[in-house]
């Protein structure tokens, strides 16, 4: 099967301005990391992940003016702060220490991807379940070629929505039995309405749980050892699995196990202020 194509880079996709703040100059992370990575090149590559894999055209992105790396000591690693149009990226000077020197590089750069995600992905106006959110962050960071080494994909015992990596592995394996830009059209779902569990059959034609379900019979029959990080590349190409790998069922219109939600009439494109038509999920009350 062919590799799942890259989405395209227009020149039109507009750059907020990059700031850098650095708290302590003596700090052992400053030198780790102005010695690995250009500042304003893995700021401009991470926002350009979030448009690649997020969106199609510049119409449909939050409108960020201004991006801010702030460089400080800090437990964990980093997060995303901000309004709609100035956002900050504090990451932490003692994780960057310790990284080691033959991965910080790329380290740098997929943690970057997943905070500049944050500042553009939707939340359905913060309803969104937190694993979610954080899996399709994982999800851009793993198509775009950053994903660490040690991620795994996991199924039995552990949620859909458990979030990073579990739920990136999961999108990933959504959009390729379902349709390249499946969580791209998740993403503009989550704009204007709130988090619906519905959605998902919405975009595929199965409840979630089902979903989950199949996820999981899928990877019992990957051979052992392969569940590692294998589709992803430094240029961001996915190299598809073969469609024979999994057993998927055709969508059965009298299966439904989101019976205890409320019904959803259709999807329907709503105009936004003469701009490209959004996609919006119009849920019963």
């Amino acid at each position: 099967m062919a590799p799942i194509p890259v989405p395209p880079n227009p020149p039109s996709w507009p750059f907020p301005t990059f700031n850098i703040r650095i708290h302590d100059l003596d700090h052992e992370g400053v030198d780790a990391f102005l010695d690995s990575v250009n500042p304003k090149a893995v700021l401009r590559t991470a926002v350009q992940a979030s448009y690649q894999w997020l969106y199609t055209t510049d119409s449909e992105a939050p409108k960020v003016q201004e991006l801010t790396l702030i460089l400080r000591s800090m437990p964990g690693v980093a997060h995303a702060t901000g309004s709609t149009t100035h956002k900050e990226i504090h990451f932490s000077l003692d994780y960057i220490k310790n990284v080691s020197k033959d991965r910080l590089k790329e380290e740098i750069q997929g943690v970057l991807v997943h905070e500049a995600v944050h500042c553009y992905q939707y939340n359905a106006r913060g309803t969104c379940p937190g694993g979610l959110v954080e899996g399709i962050a994982d999800f851009v960071r793993l198509r775009a070629g950053y994903a660490p080494p040690h991620w795994k994909r996991q199924g039995e015992g552990k949620e859909w929505d458990a979030g990073y990596d579990t739920t990136a592995f999961f999108l990933d394996w959504i959009e390729r039995r379902y349709g390249f830009s499946t969580v791209l059209e998740l993403n503009a779902c989550l704009r204007d309405a709130d988090y619906h569990r519905r959605l998902f059959k919405q975009l595929t034609g199965r409840p979630v749980r089902k979903l989950w379900s199949f996820y999981c019979a899928h990877l019992k029959e990957l051979p052992e050892g392969s569940v590692g990080v294998t589709v992803q590349t430094a240029s961001g190409d996915v190299e598809a699995e073969d469609e024979d790998t999994v057993n998927v069922e055709k969508p059965d219109e009298e299966e439904d196990d989101d019976d205890d939600y409320d019904l959803i009439e259709k999807e329907r494109d709503v105009v936004n202020g003469g701009q490209r038509p959004q996609r919006a999920l119009i849920l019963k009350e």
